[in-house]
């Protein structure tokens, strides 16, 4: 991955993570590794890591009655996204390497 690339990268990831924001920190930090949060936070956020299409109005009002304000919950359904984005961006660079590695850029591409 070219530098360039990979500096944009981090700067939306270090940006999500620990910007402003009115979700703390480590909430958004536990939403981005889709990890470590309470319920029904959690069912959520795991809701939109692994089945975004089927999120419904009743997960968001569940998630809202656990204390969350429609901000905080906002920006942990963002972290939670691009962490998981992340992770694919991830997994898909490291075939991209394996594949080249192996000798075979023709089948990398």
């Amino acid at each position: 991955m070219s530098d360039e690339k990979q500096a944009a990268h981090q700067a939306v990831v270090d940006r999500v993570l620990n910007g402003e924001g009115r979700a703390s920190a480590e909430q958004r930090a536990h939403a981005f590794s889709n990890d470590g949060l309470s319920p029904p936070l959690d069912a959520l956020i795991a809701k939109v890591v692994d089945r975004p299409t089927q999120v419904t109005d009743e997960d968001l009002t569940g998630a809202l009655a656990s204390g969350c304000t429609e901000d905080q919950l906002f920006e942990l359904v963002i972290c939670a996204a691009v962490g998981q984005s992340s992770r694919l961006y991830d997994a898909g660079l490291a075939a991209l390497a394996e594949a080249t590695a192996d000798g075979r850029p023709d089948h990398a591409s």
